[in-house]
């Protein structure tokens, strides 16, 4: 092999390995796995109730930031259009299984949680001065890609 082929090759190899390690945020555009929800401030029934499956086969933490965690699919799971008041807005999910939220706020900053909701398990995003637009919400699961059961709740007076 000659010397340029030889440096050719070993820049195709250098590249090859220094973009295994990167991946895509999600398709916060694409279709929501169990819908969409329009509310306004001051929503009833609080709080609103989305049942669906956690989990994915997209680990967060590769996927969004080191400090999101677990698996979680390429499309939002609910997208939330939401017109602000003088409320909180706080999602938490409830589930039997260790559950993750990744949430992509109306500026297009990511929120992640594990731990924070009741019991223990549950994840909670709490946002004190929410912003009106769009929120897309992943519900995932910690440690492995099983899907589980899990309800997604969006409230303006607490975690459930």
């Amino acid at each position: 092999m000659s010397p340029l082929a030889r440096i050719v090759a070993a820049g195709a190899a250098l590249a090859a390995v220094a973009t295994a390690g990167i991946a895509t945020a999600q398709d916060f555009n694409a279709q929501p796995n169990y819908g969409t929800i329009n509310l306004n401030a001051g929503f009833m029934p609080d709080p609103q109730v989305v049942n669906l499956q956690s989990g994915g086969d997209i680990d967060a933490q590769r996927a969004i930031s080191s400090s999101c965690r677990g698996f979680i699919t390429n499309a939002p799971d609910v997208r939330l259009n939401y017109q602000a008041g003088g409320y909180p807005l706080i999602l938490s999910v409830a589930s039997g299984a260790d559950t993750t939220l990744v949430v992509n706020a109306p500026d297009g900053t990511w929120y992640c949680d594990d731990d924070s909701g009741v019991n223990g398990l549950n994840p909670m995003v709490r946002f004190n001065t929410p912003q009106s637009g769009r929120y897309e919400i992943w519900v995932g699961t910690y440690g492995n890609a099983s899907l589980q059961p899990a309800q997604l709740n969006i409230s303006e007076v607490g975690s459930q």
